[in-house]
């Protein structure tokens, strides 16, 4: 979609090479073969070189309608246009930034539902009413729009204690702008400073038993500061209302047209680079009758 590209084995190879990138994010930075940042920062290289192909191909001959080539013609304040580098960086930035994460949510609210089937039953009420109201069937509904997205209270709540939950970001890196006092330790100025997000979003102290799958504590709002499941100030996800936007879209259709329960409600969980089942939330699906 970024680059105009019909699937293809090429597109295959990106699917690992992006999937290995990733992985190699959160892993120790020893460049040495074998490791998974060595392999990650080889993904990179391979990914590099393909998008700059395609850069150079559209300055010669090429022409498309799509976000590379938006890059391309994008200027800054001063009518400078991005450099080469820019552009393929921007590109690679923004398939990583939305390559598993959403995917990894819309997994974990599935995940949960089918272990919180009075939650479940209480979404599925809400969406089944709004897809009749669009005159579609429990199991045919029709595509919500963006004016019901507001009414659809509960699956609302649903999605924030999913990626409460989820966790899908666990932390944020930050720089010490000053000296910083905290708890009679001081954080010196331009000292590294990593903000684990997952132990905020799990303290008993701002979430009761926050380790259950509760929509209904979102019937008011957090405690400031508490909630940065997408970071916050100038540096917060872009991405964080299409994120919401995508995960209650796909729990509409598969709560008005599918039950599912998991294979293995048991399994462990491994937490980098993202927190997955180690069996990957395997499921069975199976479509309600009309």
């Amino acid at each position: 979609m970024f680059i105009s590209m019909e699937s293809s084995p090429l597109t295959d190879k990106f699917d690992m090479w992006f999937g290995k990138l990733l992985d190699g994010l959160r892993a120790f930075p020893f460049d040495i073969p074998g490791t998974t940042s060595h392999t990650a920062r080889k993904c990179r290289q391979k990914l590099d070189a393909v998008f700059r192909e395609e850069l150079q191909a559209r300055k010669m001959y090429k022409e498309c309608d799509d976000l590379m080539s938006g890059l391309m013609q994008m200027k800054d304040e001063h009518g400078k246009k991005l450099s080469d580098e820019e552009v393929v960086h921007n590109i690679i930035s923004l398939v990583i930034a939305g390559y598993e994460s959403t995917t990894i949510a819309i997994m974990w609210a599935v995940y949960h539902l089918a272990k919180s089937l009075v939650v479940l039953a209480k979404l599925r009420e809400e969406n089944v009413a709004m897809s009749k109201s669009k005159g579609g069937s429990t199991s045919t509904g029709l595509m919500i729009t963006h004016d019901d997205i507001p009414k659809m209270k509960y699956t609302a709540k649903v999605v924030e204690e999913t990626i409460r939950m989820a966790n899908i970001a666990p932390m944020v890196h930050r720089v010490a702008n000053k000296d910083v006092e905290y708890r009679g330790y001081t954080i010196p100025k331009g000292w590294a400073v990593l903000v684990w997000l997952r132990s905020v979003h799990t303290d008993p102290n701002y979430y009761q038993d926050p380790l259950s799958f509760n929509p209904d504590r979102w019937d008011g709002p957090a405690k400031p500061g508490t909630y940065q499941v997408f970071g916050g100030g100038p540096r917060i996800c872009a991405g964080n209302m299409l994120a919401r936007l995508q995960v209650t879209i796909i729990l509409h259709h598969l709560c008005v047209g599918y039950e599912w329960e998991l294979i293995n409600p048991d399994a462990q969980i491994n937490y980098l680079p993202h927190p997955r089942p180690v069996d990957g939330a395997a499921m069975t699906f199976r479509k309600l009758s009309t």
